[in-house]
């Protein structure tokens, strides 16, 4: 199955040198460091970009302080990962062997280069997938969870950093190995989030680490923005990519990971090109790359509350009070699952009870039974996931069958697999447990029944995200945003409210696919480019022509 980036041992190392070296060099500044000087520290922002010139720098365990074994850079290499796309926070020390020179381009000027040149660019971001996917896969990184399999709030952290594909390590309380008692230690043995040693995160939320980690709004200087797309779900994402390959300056607001809806799914089969599948986390975190790549911002986890007509546009007022103006907005918040009318579903979320099927969420199956609830491709894909982790995983699905509803290689694979079983015309009735799930019962034709599972994933329902809206824009019956001709208006994606487009699930009408909401969200721009242009036009001054010369 694809991941987001090669694999980094099979990669031979290709410095830097030639055209390419001194391309970098007109850009950049040469700076000197002793050996053992810090190179970039835990924490400190990814704002340049740094080639050794000379000399030699090491990976340092920001836990030990000890160098990592065969993590050096040597000449015409260079330090960094797909943070620096973004303007993230580093996450590993980085410290000089031996003297060293190296040849440091700030962080614009770098991205300009390789949208330039796209040699550079593609070799930076090859190097950079390929360092994410392994230090993701091994866990190496100053993050470290404590506590994850008993603390439901160290548990939406640890959802948060894997949907991101951000490397972390997690360490369940009553840990025995040498490492794990060392940093429970520094944790007090509580549950808690630590970056590096000196930084322990009380009352964890992915929004503090957002903030550590430089994902967070108040780490970018956004100033006016042409275009504000809200959700990071494939039609959002792809529409970064468009955006930012256009010209347009463009951030995603994303209330949890990018990846929306697809990205809880552990494996797309039937997604182009991706023959032996894919994950949504990985398909969308690909595009994500990509917009970066051409400036597209994101900033996560944040809601936008309301949205406000202004004279140049819209501003959005942001869950904390911020605001953030735009010329044009991309409503592309998708769908949600609905949570069921059953008595304790509140109280189990996060213990026991989840609405995507991960890695991060398959560990907390092993050894028990999963009930997954719904009918649809992602369930389908859930169910054939965990199948792999948990005892036994029972499908619930209100229906006499999935022909309706269910791809037909998922039906078929279901039916088939000894570790899967559907229950037809069935209905979550009640769930049981203490502080944590031990139970469900499900109304059958035949009666009630309980199932002793320990994990219960919800995939059933859509229900549009469009409430932030403010009524600006015509919605249909069930909630989603209408556009087109049933907005009355001529561009498909255009809204009743001009320069406000929506694409993908959140759309009226909308196929809820994959591949139709990255093509959604891929020819909206188009529209946005033109909106934007016919507001440049007309905000130019008429002048007008100088008065023939009058005979004397």
């Amino acid at each position: 199955m694809d991941s987001i980036g090669g694999e980094l041992q099979f990669m031979t190392p290709r410095p830097f040198g030639g055209e390419q070296l001194e391309a970098i060099r007109s850009i950049s500044t040469e700076r000197r460091y002793k050996a053992g000087e810090d190179v970039l520290r835990v924490g400190q922002p990814y704002d340049r970009f740094v080639v050794v010139v000379e000399g030699r720098i090491q990976v340092i365990d920001a836990f030990t302080d000890e160098p990592v074994e065969d993590a050096i850079m040597n000449p015409g290499q260079f330090i960094g990962e797909l943070a620096f796309l973004n303007a993230g926070n580093n996450t590993l020390p980085l410290r000089a062997a031996i003297d060293t020179v190296t040849l440091e381009a700030p962080r614009e000027a770098m991205l300009e280069l390789m949208s330039r040149v796209p040699e550079i660019g593609d070799h930076v971001l090859t190097v950079f997938a390929a360092r994410r996917r392994a230090l993701f896969e091994e866990g190496e990184s100053a993050i470290k969870l404590i506590g994850a399999d008993a603390d439901p709030a160290v548990q939406r952290v640890a959802i948060f950093l894997s949907r991101n594909r951000i490397p972390f390590q997690s360490y369940d309380l009553d840990e025995k190995s040498e490492e794990g008692v060392a940093v429970c230690r520094l944790a007090a043995h509580q549950p808690a989030v630590l970056l590096g040693r000196g930084n322990k995160v009380e009352d964890p939320t992915p929004r503090k680490v957002a903030a550590l980690l430089g994902l967070d709004l108040e780490s970018c200087d956004i100033g006016q923005l042409d275009l504000l797309i809200v959700g990071g779900g494939p039609a959002g994402v792809a529409a970064a990519v468009y955006a930012g390959s256009e010209g347009l300056k463009a951030i995603v607001i994303e209330d949890s990971a990018i990846g929306g809806q697809a990205g809880t799914s552990s494996r797309i089969e039937n997604y182009m090109g991706f023959p032996t599948g894919i994950s949504g986390a990985d398909l969308i975190f690909r595009g994500q790359v990509q917009a970066m790549k051409f400036g597209t911002r994101f900033a996560m986890p944040r809601q936008v509350r309301s949205l406000e007509q202004t004279g140049d546009g819209f501003c959005a007022t942001l869950d904390g009070g911020d605001t953030l103006c735009a010329r044009a907005v991309l409503v592309a918040t998708g769908v949600q699952y609905r949570r069921l009318p059953v008595p304790r579903i509140e109280e189990f979320e996060g213990a026991g009870i989840y609405y995507a099927a991960t890695e991060m969420e398959a560990r907390f199956c092993r050894e028990t039974e999963a009930v997954v609830v719904g009918g649809g491709n992602s369930a389908g894909q859930a169910a054939m996931f965990l199948s792999r982790f948990a005892n036994h995983v029972h499908v619930l699905v209100r229906g006499p069958d999935l022909a309706s509803s269910m791809s037909a290689y998922l039906r078929s694979r279901l039916e088939a697999d000894p570790h899967i079983t559907i229950h037809y015309r069935c209905q979550l009735a009640g769930l049981e447990g203490d502080k944590h799930l031990s139970g469900v019962r499900i109304s059958t034709p035949q009666g009630e029944e309980e199932i002793g599972a320990s994990a219960l994933f919800l995939m059933i329902g859509a229900q549009p995200n469009t409430a932030w809206l403010s009524g600006l824009v015509d919605l249909d019956e069930r909630g989603f945003v209408k556009t087109g001709a049933a907005a009355g208006v001529t561009s498909d994606f255009e809204t009743s409210c001009p320069g406000i487009f929506a694409v993908g699930d959140v759309r009226s009408g909308s196929v809820k696919r994959v591949a139709s909401s990255v093509g959604e969200g891929s020819v909206v721009v188009s529209a946005i480019w033109s909106h934007l242009d016919t507001l440049d036009r007309a905000a130019k001054p008429v002048v007008a022509p100088p008065m023939p010369a009058t005979a004397a």
